[in-house]
């Protein structure tokens, strides 16, 4: 799939540049570095993770003592599980960028993405931030975007342009994703830029509200990335009034863009999973909250086997119940529930449904895209989950991840 093609509009006052550092192996496009205008706004999520790297903690420590004015991001080497060592890298490598720049060693936010428990190739690095930022412009997104991948087979962006109260604002952003994917608060790398006027506090909201509807809510393999980190940075530049309270209708308005783009890039990462054959939504309806449809709905998405049914196009329905009936919810009543393969009913009254055939179930398990569909019919909300099959090719690239 070729997005060479796709146009990425330039945010005024955002400035890409990239290189090939050679920490890569394979001599690709390994690093980027971003100059932020003055006056920009930066909004930031984390990993989770107890083990989160080296510069995802120097990160959330420069956001909280100063507004950021650039972000360095390598490929190839994660700087985790490196201890000291790590954290003293990843100060050097933004004191570095800050000399380059002319700011402080604060206002950089550091962020890596490769192999854990190796220490950074401080030597490439510091050759390469000159290169990268000779090459910074406000067209660079696609080679920016191609030099934060991993095992990544595309590119990911997403670019717009919209309307908010009759002034024109432009988003656009990148991602990197496709294996150690099942976020606990962003994706694997995600970065957005907007020339939208907005304070902190509202870019914030925002930028927390949209990750949790769209990063959140997909997984490829159960594992949570020590490195998982998105921005979104507003610079300010867009001719139109401040957005400085979220209950305005430009705020609402501008939220509801941040959120589309956020979820076509964490789908983007579903389907470039490692191996991906099948991009699948587990959806899970009536349940008594969205904690409760979420815990079922990765019950299922998590599955092995459920997955590798899924990669074998086989309609073995039982796998799904049997995810269902272990997920953990309280008083679950197997009777009253119902699971879907597309449009096809395969259980209800807890058993298998009495119109269900195996050709109707091979019909729908035969296509690119799944929807499995849970009714709880216990309560009233409803949540979504983006998934992928195991395949073959999964269990090649990690097992040759280092090779």
């Amino acid at each position: 799939m070729n997005l060479d093609h796709l146009v990425l509009h330039p945010v005024a006052g955002f400035y890409l540049g990239a290189c090939a550092a050679k920490i890569k192996k394979n001599g690709n496009t390994d690093l980027v570095v971003v100059e932020l205008c003055e006056g920009a706004v930066t909004a930031a999520t984390f990993t989770q993770n107890a083990f989160c790297a080296a510069p995802v903690t120097l990160a959330k420590e420069n956001l909280t003592a100063s507004q950021p004015r650039a972000l360095i991001i390598n490929a190839g080497n994660a700087n985790a599980g490196t201890g000291e060592q790590g954290m003293l890298d990843a100060k050097q490598t933004c004191e570095w960028v800050a000399k380059e720049l002319g700011c402080d060693a604060n206002q950089v936010l550091p962020f890596s993405t490769g192999v854990i428990g190796q220490n950074l190739p401080m030597e490439k690095l510091q050759q390469g931030i000159p290169a990268a930022i000779a090459n910074l412009s406000v067209t660079a997104w696609a080679d920016a975007c191609k030099g934060i991948m991993t095992t990544d087979l595309v590119p990911k962006t997403v670019s717009k342009v919209i309307e908010i109260d009759g002034n024109a604002v432009t988003i656009t952003g990148m991602a990197k994703g496709s294996g150690m994917i099942h976020p606990n608060m962003a994706t694997m790398l995600g970065f957005v830029a907007t020339d939208a006027k907005i304070n902190q506090a509202c870019l914030q909201q925002c930028l927390s509200d949209a990750v949790n509807l769209s990063f959140n809510r997909i997984t490829v393999d159960g594992d949570t990335s020590t490195n998982d980190a998105c921005t979104l940075t507003a610079t300010q530049q867009a001719d139109m009034p401040e957005i400085n309270s979220v209950d305005s209708s430009a705020y609402k308005a501008f939220a509801t863009e941040i959120n589309q783009v956020m979820t076509e890039l964490a789908q983007m990462i579903v389907r470039d999973g490692e191996g991906a054959t099948k991009f699948v939504s587990v959806i899970v309806e009536g349940g008594k909250s969205s904690q409760e449809c979420i815990q079922v709905a990765h019950a299922v998405a998590l599955s092995p086997l459920v997955k590798t049914a899924l990669f074998a196009s086989d309609p073995n329905w039982g796998r799904i119940l049997a995810a269902v009936g272990r997920s953990g919810i309280e008083a679950l009543d197997v009777n009253i529930l119902k699971i879907y393969l597309g449009d096809v009913c395969i259980v209800e009254n807890g058993g298998r449904a009495l119109t269900y055939t195996e050709e109707a179930g091979q019909a729908v398990m035969n296509q690119t895209d799944i929807d499995i569909r849970i009714q709880l019919n216990r309560g009233e909300c409803s949540e979504t989950v983006w998934t992928t099959d195991f395949s073959y090719d999964y269990v090649k690239i990690n097992a040759e991840y280092r090779s």
